[in-house]
């Protein structure tokens, strides 16, 4: 059974901002499924939930399983509901390989309060601060990438409240479970990222998992390099293709 991706995007953007990591996977003849979680995207008048976001990771990777398979790969907001999510209590969801990119981060305390601070400063400033936003964007981004981060538009009314929910997930005792689970997980970050802020704990609490370093990036690490988001998640695929494989016994 061939393996399947399931992506899951970051706070404000949507599910656009994987339109690289898509591209590339459909010409691999991959079938990916980059969904949107509530108040975001397609989904934007909806209501902002915790638990509905993080219902909306397990339908799609429950469905994706039943055709082969799963890489799960998660950015900033979506890596660290993907990471609550492989990490949950009970039995370990059906999720062969887990890549989270830009979300070593304890969503608590003075982390969480200066970045939702940061976010609803720009908020007050005259649309939402767009410009400011346009120009980093534009410092960052190559061409090939520059409008996928915004394309689906941008969540900004329910971003404080999303922001907020985080604050009831325990993520400690979420990493520690993942250690303890047989997927093998890679932590992506920029060099330059924000949410490096607790990279050794997590690297501490899950040793096994790879934590790779890229170079000359910020925390838009997949649209800002997106050849290397696009690698990683192939190293994934191999490695879930390579499980499948020795599970039936074709390896």
């Amino acid at each position: 059974m061939p393996a399947q991706v399931v992506l899951v995007h970051g706070i404000r953007t949507s599910a656009t901002m994987w339109r690289a990591q898509v591209s590339h996977l459909q010409e691999r003849g991959v079938d990916v499924h980059a969904i949107d979680l509530p108040g975001h995207g397609s989904r934007i008048d909806e209501r902002w939930s915790l638990e509905e976001a993080i219902g909306s990771i397990d339908r799609a990777v429950t469905a994706a399983a039943e055709k082969g398979p799963v890489v799960l790969a998660g950015h900033s907001l979506g890596g660290i509901l993907s990471t609550a999510y492989v990490g949950r209590p009970g039995a370990a969801p059906p999720v062969a390989a887990f890549v989270a990119f830009s979300c070593t981060a304890l969503p608590r305390g003075a982390t969480l309060s200066a970045y939702r601070f940061v976010t609803r400063s720009f908020n007050r400033l005259p649309r939402n601060g767009r410009w400011f936003v346009e120009r980093a964007l534009d410092a960052q981004l190559p061409l090939e990438t520059r409008y996928d981060f915004g394309a689906g538009g941008y969540s900004l009314t329910q971003e404080d409240i999303a922001l907020g929910s985080l604050r009831d997930l325990d993520m400690v005792r979420a990493l520690t479970r993942l250690q303890r689970r047989s997927m093998p997980v890679w932590f992506v970050n920029g060099e330059w990222d924000q949410l490096r802020v607790n990279e050794r704990l997590f690297t501490r609490l899950v040793p096994r998992a790879e934590l790779i370093l890229v170079r000359r990036s910020t925390h838009l690490v997949t649209v800002m390099r997106p050849r290397v988001a696009n690698a990683a998640i192939d190293l994934a695929l191999a490695s879930a293709s390579a499980s499948a494989a020795g599970s039936d016994g074709t390896g």
